[in-house]
C-alpha cells in the first residue's frame, strides 16, 4: 500500500484479536471486538488496520465522526460483498441492504414513502393494538413472579408489528405459532458471511438444505399475501396502506393506462425478497432495543420517575386513557422529548448494528492529523459501538444521561455532529429508523408505568449453570452473535 507513512497498522492482527476475543463472552457479537483491541490498545487511535489473513480482507476501522462521515456519507461506497452473502440467506435475491447504483435508487424509492413518519404515525392503531397485546402478557408474566427471557416475548411483539405495517398480515405470533414466523428464525442460525473464522462454520454441509428448506417456507406465504394485495389493488376494493400495498400501487401505475394484469416475475422475486429482509432487520433489531431500554430503566430509577411523570402529563395518570388518545391523535406520540431523550440514549449505549464498506483503488480516508489510510482491498467497518463510547466525544461515555439530548448547544452534554450514528447516515441510513422509533416510544407509553421490571442475571445463570466471562466493558447486558441482547431474564411485577 502507498502513501502509509503516517498510518498506523497492526501486522499481527490474528493474535491481537484472539488475545482480545479470549477476554470477552463468547456469544458475544463481533462488533464489539474493534472498541475492545482500542480499549486494550489505545495508541491505535479511532482509525486502524486490521489483518486477519488468511481469512478475511483486511479490516479499515473507522470510529470516528469524521472518518465515518468520509466512507458512509461524503463518498458513500459500495457495501462490503460478504453482507450480500449474509442476506441472501434471508432474501434470497438481491436486497436493499446490498443493492449498488440504479437498482438500489429505484427500489428505495419504491419503499421511502411507506417507512415515512407521517406515513407510519397514521397506522398507530395498528401499534397501539399490538401494544396492548403485549402489555397482556407482560401482566401473565408479573402475575406468576417468575423471571423469564424477554427478547422471546419482544421478539414476538416486533414481528406483528413489522407483518401489519409491511404485509397487512396479521401473524398473531404474540399468541400462537406461526410456521413463516418459525422459518425465518430458524434460518437466522445458518446465515453466513463467508468469511467466518470457523471453518466448519463457514462451509457446513447442512446449510444448503436448511437455506432451501426455510427459504420455501417463507417463500410459500409471502407470495401468497403479494398475490392477494396485488388482486385487491387491481380490484381497488382495498384502502391498506401497508408498505407492499404502496409498491403494488406505485407497480400498478394508476395513472397509466397500461396498467398490468399481472405481476412480472422478476419484479414479484424482487419484491418477495424485500419484505423478507424488512421482517427479518425491523422485528430483530427492534426487539433487541426495546431489551436494552427496560434494562436501563430498571438501573435508572430517576429516569424512570422521569418518564413516567410525562406520560402522565401528556395521556394523564389514567394508564388506559393513551391506548385511546393514541390512535384518535396519533400526533401526541411526538409530544414525548424525555421519552425520545431516553430511547437516544439507549440507542447510544447499545447500537445493534454497524456498517460496512468496500474499499476502493483511488480511495483514502484522511484522519483527523491529516494521516492517508488506502482502502483498496479493505473491509472499511464504521463501528457505532466504539463512536459512541469514544470519551473523545461523550463526557461520561459509559453513563445512562438522557438529558444529552435536552440541552441546549454550548453545554458540555451538547452531543457532537455525527457522533451518534446507530441507524447511519447519509443515503444508505436505515430505511426503517422512524419504525424503529415509533416502536419504541408506542411500547414505552404502554408499559412503563404499568410494570417494574427487573435483570436477574444471577439468578439465570445459576439456572442454567452458566458461567465463565459474561461482562463486556463491566457492563452484564452486551449484544450477542445471535443479534438479541444478553440481558434477557427478567423479573416483571405490576408498578406500585
Amino acid at each position: 500500500m502507498s502513501n502509509m507513512s503516517n498510518a498506523t497498522i497492526h501486522e499481527e492482527g490474528l493474535l491481537v484479536t484472539n488475545d482480545v476475543v479470549s477476554k470477552l463472552p463468547a456469544d458475544v457479537n463481533p462488533q464489539y471486538y474493534p472498541h475492545e483491541i482500542r480499549r486494550a490498545h489505545p495508541e491505535l487511535g479511532p482509525i486502524f488496520y486490521i489483518d486477519n489473513w488468511p481469512y478475511i480482507a483486511p479490516i479499515l476501522v473507522v470510529a470516528s465522526p469524521s472518518t465515518a462521515f468520509q466512507a458512509t456519507q461524503e463518498h458513500s461506497l459500495p457495501k462490503f460483498p460478504a453482507l450480500a452473502h449474509y442476506m441472501r440467506g434471508i432474501a434470497g435475491t438481491d436486497d436493499l441492504v446490498t443493492m449498488e447504483g440504479q437498482m438500489w435508487k429505484t427500489w428505495r424509492g419504491i419503499f421511502n414513502p411507506g417507512f415515512s413518519g407521517s406515513h407510519l404515525t397514521s397506522l398507530m392503531p395498528e401499534f397501539v393494538q399490538e401494544a396492548t397485546i403485549f402489555g397482556g402478557i407482560l401482566q401473565e408474566h408479573a402475575e406468576k413472579g417468575k423471571m423469564f427471557p424477554l427478547k422471546d416475548v419482544t421478539d414476538n411483539l416486533t414481528i406483528d408489528i413489522i407483518g401489519k405495517i409491511v404485509l397487512n398480515t396479521n401473524f398473531n405470533a404474540q399468541k400462537k405459532y406461526v410456521p413463516m414466523v418459525a422459518a425465518l428464525r430458524r434460518q437466522v442460525p445458518w446465515l453466513s458471511f463467508g468469511t467466518e473464522l470457523n471453518l466448519w462454520q463457514r462451509w457446513h454441509p447442512l446449510r444448503p438444505l436448511m437455506y432451501w428448506y426455510n427459504q420455501r417456507v417463507m417463500n410459500k406465504y409471502v407470495t401468497k399475501e403479494v398475490d392477494a394485495r396485488f388482486a385487491q389493488q387491481k380490484s381497488q376494493i382495498d384502502s391498506s396502506k401497508s408498505i407492499t400495498d404502496l409498491a403494488l400501487k406505485s407497480y400498478l401505475q394508476p395513472d397509466s393506462k397500461d396498467s398490468p394484469k399481472s405481476i412480472d416475475p422478476t419484479y414479484k422475486t424482487l419484491l418477495t425478497g424485500q419484505i423478507k429482509l424488512f421482517l427479518f432487520s425491523g422485528h430483530d433489531t427492534t426487539s433487541a432495543s426495546i431489551c436494552y431500554l427496560f434494562h436501563l430503566l430498571s438501573q435508572h430509577p430517576s429516569a424512570l420517575a422521569l418518564l413516567r411523570a410525562e406520560h402522565d402529563s401528556l395521556f394523564t395518570p389514567d394508564l388506559s386513557a393513551a391506548p385511546t388518545l393514541l390512535p384518535e391523535s396519533p400526533h401526541l406520540i411526538n409530544q414525548l422529548p424525555y421519552t425520545l431523550a431516553v430511547i437516544k440514549e439507549s440507542l447510544r449505549l447499545f447500537p445493534v448494528a454497524s456498517s460496512t464498506r468496500q474499499g476502493q483503488p483511488d480511495f483514502s480516508i484522511r484522519a483527523d492529523d491529516g494521516s492517508l489510510y488506502p482502502t483498496a482491498g479493505c473491509l472499511i467497518w464504521s463501528i457505532p459501538q466504539a463512536i459512541q463510547r469514544d470519551p473523545a466525544f461523550w463526557p461520561s461515555p459509559d453513563a445512562f444521561l438522557p438529558e444529552r439530548w435536552l440541552v441546549a448547544p454550548g453545554d458540555p452534554l451538547y452531543p457532537v455532529k455525527g457522533a451518534w450514528r446507530p441507524f447511519e447516515f447519509g443515503p444508505r441510513n436505515c430505511i426503517g429508523q422512524e419504525l424503529a422509533l415509533l416502536e419504541m416510544k408506542v411500547v414505552l407509553v404502554m408499559t412503563v408505568r404499568r410494570f417494574d421490571v427487573k435483570s436477574v442475571y444471577e439468578e439465570w445463570d445459576q439456572v442454567k449453570g452458566v458461567k465463565g466471562c459474561r461482562t463486556v466493558g463491566g457492563e452484564r447486558a452486551y449484544q450477542m452473535k445471535s443479534g438479541g441482547p444478553r440481558n434477557e431474564c427478567i423479573n416483571g411485577e405490576q408498578a406500585g
